[in-house]
């Protein structure tokens, strides 16, 4: 029988009437990740229901005042690893990873950019060699947010050199700490570094750690990338919420900065965050029918661009003020916090959106060629074996 709204709210309150929301915060989380209530449309045993994905939402609704996740700190998990173990991982790996990935008890970062290689992902160099059961991973990863308190990592390594570069590519999940790891931090425009450097010096890695098949690297990436994608930029917002939100409320305390200008571009970012906001709903609807395409690397340019042009609005709106900025002190972030910082913090950090999750002028390739239609760009170094590229 498929499940309905009424339905999953009958599962929830026999949920609550045996487990106490008061009681130990992690067997709560167990419990409701084995009830099918932490993912509804995973598949039963692995925290979910098989239920539509939008059925998520009266779950959360109905448990809203029970304990929750940090999703802060294990958003590359929960946006990124989850979807791609579930689509790509054995059952061995589904079993193991998903519900202490779930349940916060084991943190993930993504191990993918590099010095070399950013934006242009697939010429990466760091190399995992075969040895019997293990591979042998050399090379250095960076701008890995979270490296400094996870356990694991989603990898992806050179396991060809000789065939052209998106094909020499394998998917892994690598052990954080295991020899041969080595975390460095990277001190960010903020004073802090929630993200590294990560550099791996003959860390060996089973074979039962290999997410798909050998070379097929690329396409489970992008199984990764457009999730992110959507994390990053198609989370739901109230009407009037988030950043303009904020803006807003500055905005009616303080009569006495405004401006015509700044209230013109007031109006106008207020209708750009409600675009974006409905197109984020319509988003998530499209996504109960399968999986995350091209558009949500637009929902994911659209974030960042408002982002930062909220952001500058207020800092320009509180005039003097906002020029002070008093935590320069050095210090390891476990996430971005938007929300319960100040103006300046919020300025300074909105500059890595047009960065982090695929550079803004990657997005809009992606959004002209695979949304739009229009021709692609020209890649003189498709078929060229990733040894023989210019370096």
């Amino acid at each position: 029988m498929a499940l309905d709204e009424k339905a999953i709210q009958e599962r929830v309150a026999a949920f609550l009437a045996g487990h106490d929301p008061a009681g130990d915060r992690l067997e709560f989380l167990r419990a409701r990740f084995d009830a099918g209530l932490a993912w509804v449309h995973f598949p039963e045993g692995l925290g979910g229901l098989g239920a539509p994905r939008e059925l998520q939402n009266v779950v959360e609704r109905e448990l809203v005042d029970t304990p929750q996740l940090t999703p802060g700190v294990q958003a590359i998990g929960l946006g990124m690893a989850a979807p791609t173990i579930l689509t790509f991982g054995t059952d061995e790996q589904r079993k193991r990873f998903l519900r202490p990935l779930w349940t916060g008890e084991e943190i993930w970062c993504q191990l993918f950019s590099e010095p070399g290689a950013g934006s242009d992902l697939a010429t990466l160099g760091t190399r995992a060699v075969r040895d019997g059961d293990e591979w042998v991973v050399d090379g250095q990863k960076v701008w890995t947010s979270g490296a400094h308190h996870s356990r694991w990592a989603i990898l992806v390594a050179r396991t060809d050199a000789d065939v052209p570069k998106h094909r020499g590519l394998t998917y892994f999940v690598c052990d954080m700490h295991a020899p041969g790891v080595e975390v460095r931090p990277l001190r960010q425009i903020t004073g802090e570094a929630e993200f590294n450097e990560v550099f791996l010096t003959g860390v060996r890695l089973g074979d039962d750690l290999r997410l798909g098949e050998i070379g097929d690297g690329w396409r489970v990436a992008q199984t990764t990338l457009m999730n992110e994608r959507v994390a990053i930029g198609g989370a739901p917002v109230r009407r009037g919420g988030g950043m303009v939100g904020l803006v807003a409320e500055n905005w009616r305390a303080r009569p006495e900065l405004r401006t015509h200008d700044l209230h013109q571009r007031l109006l106008r970012l207020w209708v750009e965050a409600e675009v974006t906001r409905l197109a984020g709903t319509r988003l998530r609807e499209q996504l109960s029918a399968g999986q995350p395409g091209p558009e949500g690397s637009g929902m994911k340019l659209s974030f960042a661009t408002l982002n930062q042009a909220l952001s500058g609005l207020d800092l320009e709106m509180r005039g003097e003020e906002g020029l002070g900025y008093d935590d320069w002190s050095f210090r390891r972030s476990d996430s971005v916090d938007f929300f319960g910082r100040g103006t300046g913090y919020r300025y300074l950090r909105a500059k890595g959106n047009s960065i982090e999750g695929g550079t803004s002028e990657i997005l809009r390739n992606i959004v002209a060629e695979r949304v739009l239609g229009l021709p692609s760009e020209p890649r003189v170094d498709k078929d060229v074996p990733w040894k023989d590229l210019p370096r």
